[in-house]
């Protein structure tokens, strides 16, 4: 029955999609309170010059934004493939083709932009192949991890767990493409590097998993415009350079993160609590 309804939401047009999605929002505006406390405190951390009217306008596009993404996970992985002929614009596919032409695999690299889940499967309907991805396993919902893993496989290729990290190097260096947002609140590995101008938690341990799978490192991010369509870009961002400087790494990934967010502010996940893990002695900003 969900496999059904999810179709069905998918195969939208994408004006009747937006539409949804805004009614979506309002619907989820009062249910969903601590999410968007958190994402008070992120946006005031980082937009700290901003007014609090500003910010509250920042958090309503926000809050639209998000409604609209879970309606494009759904068609990220069930929409046929004609029903998403028209909407995107790419640049940079040719760093992936480059790639495989030398059987080098690539570490594709983001944060946690909302299209993410969608903007693999454009690279993977233009490249004719498929673009896997690290994703997070919810073993406590077996039928709908199920569900949502076969969708992915089918859409967009193989599927490796976040903490599977022989399955990634594997990946790699059978020439294999994945997608990975490493910009959580990590508490192991982690170095405290800006973003936004505030000290964050971030993975110190991706240039081992790229050497590992002797692979190279691309950046891909996708912003959705007013009217609906998407751009995507794909570049390379100069981590590979870095590869032995893990602090360096992290500093030049959140970087590049930053500057994509800030091209479309809406669309990053302010909801998640990017900043609990703090540098000693530094209390939590979002509380208990």
């Amino acid at each position: 029955m969900l496999a059904g309804l999810f179709a069905a939401v998918a195969r939208l047009p994408q004006p009747l999609l937006l539409a949804l999605g805004g009614g979506l929002a309002r619907l989820l505006r009062p249910l969903l309170r601590r999410r968007w406390q958190i994402a008070r405190v992120n946006l005031a951390l980082c937009f700290p010059g901003e007014s609090e009217a500003r910010r509250h306008q920042r958090l309503r596009a926000h809050q639209r934004s998000l409604a609209i993404a879970l309606l494009e996970l759904l068609r990220a992985w069930f929409a046929p493939d004609r029903a998403l002929a028209g909407l995107v614009e790419i640049e940079g596919l040719h760093h992936l083709r480059e790639a495989a032409a030398r059987g080098q695999g690539v570490l594709l690299l983001t944060g946690h932009l909302m299209h993410t889940e969608l903007a693999t499967r454009f690279l993977a309907l233009a490249l004719g192949a498929p673009v896997g991805g690290v994703v997070r396993r919810y073993e406590r919902h077996p039928c709908l991890e199920a569900l949502l893993d076969a969708a992915r496989r089918r859409r967009l290729g193989p599927t490796v767990g976040k903490f599977d990290t022989r399955g990634m190097v594997r990946a790699l260096r059978a020439g294999g493409r994945l997608a990975y947002s490493a910009d959580q609140d990590f508490r192991m590995n982690q170095v405290f590097v800006p973003f936004f101008g505030v000290p964050a938690a971030t993975l110190a341990s991706a240039p081992q998993l790229v050497k590992a799978g002797r692979a190279c490192v691309r950046f891909f991010a996708m912003a959705r415009s007013a009217d609906g369509r998407y751009r995507l870009r794909v570049w390379d961002p100069g981590l590979d350079a870095l590869l032995d400087a893990p602090e360096a790494f992290a500093t030049r990934y959140m970087q590049v993160l930053e500057e994509a967010v800030r091209e479309a502010p809406d669309q990053y996940l302010w909801v998640h609590r990017r900043f609990k893990t703090r540098p000693a002695g530094e209390a939590s900003p979002y509380g208990r």
